[in-house]
């Protein structure tokens, strides 16, 4: 069964800094891609940050460019988001999603069920 788990998120100050961690199991971890989507009340879904098979290649949108950093860790099955300088505007449940295909974000058939990013003024 695939499998991915979020956790790390929580309550923060703007200003502040929290790290998102998702831990894969029930398919090949190095064959895929992972990104980290976020869904905030009222809005569609976007994608945030992505990572390749490996940690050579990584993508951010303007919204994550400088204040987050994604890497993985393929012997533990296991992607980091490094949020920092957190914005009010970025609170919202992060989801992070596997596939084939790192920026093509309506392609990622396996997800997790999310984590809640609060942050507060």
């Amino acid at each position: 069964e695939v499998q991915l788990v979020e956790s790390g998120g929580g309550l923060v100050q703007a200003g502040g800094s929290l790290r998102l961690s998702c831990v894969a199991s029930g398919f090949t971890f190095g064959d895929y891609a992972i990104g980290w989507f976020r869904q905030a009340p009222g809005k569609e879904r976007e994608g945030v940050s992505c990572i390749g098979y490996d940690d050579s290649t990584t993508h951010y949108e303007d919204s994550a460019k400088g204040r987050f950093t994604i890497s993985r860790d393929n012997a533990k099955n296991t992607v980091y988001l490094q949020m920092t300088s957190l914005k009010f505007e970025d609170a919202a449940v992060y989801y992070c999603a596997a596939g084939m295909y790192m920026r093509r974000w309506s392609d990622y058939p396996f997800w997790g069920q999310g984590t809640q990013v609060t942050v507060s003024l």
